[in-house]
């Protein structure tokens, strides 16, 4: 069940790819949506080394988040949690996240098709 997804359309040939795992409390689901939706929209929009987003919650489980995040490269991901977007996000949600798993990956294959 898709949340929100957004991308930008190249990709560099290395770059730095997050997964998180959310669990959000029930009660304060649709105001996190608002905060997360608001976050990603804007660090898509002005922030060159965010690559991608996507943010998806589990069918059965729909307070559980599942957040697939590509960055043009380490550098880019520090600045993005140094942006006062992001430290708002952390801020307005901090009391709504009930559990967060955050994996570093080896990218092995990222593709996309054109607009």
């Amino acid at each position: 069940m898709p949340i929100l997804l957004g991308a930008k359309l190249r990709l560099p040939a290395k770059v730095l790819v997050r997964i998180a795992e959310l669990e959000i409390d029930p009660a304060q689901l649709e105001a996190y949506k608002a905060a997360v939706t608001e976050e990603i929209e804007t660090s898509i929009r002005i922030e060159a080394g965010v690559l991608a987003i996507y943010s998806v919650a589990l069918k059965e489980k729909p307070a559980h988040l599942r957040f697939f995040e590509i960055y043009a490269d380490e550098k880019a991901y520090r600045q993005h949690l140094e942006s006062p977007h992001f430290k708002k996000y952390v801020d307005v949600t901090r009391s709504m996240i009930t559990a967060r798993r955050l994996f570093e990956t080896e990218p092995l294959s990222l593709s996309a098709k054109p607009r």
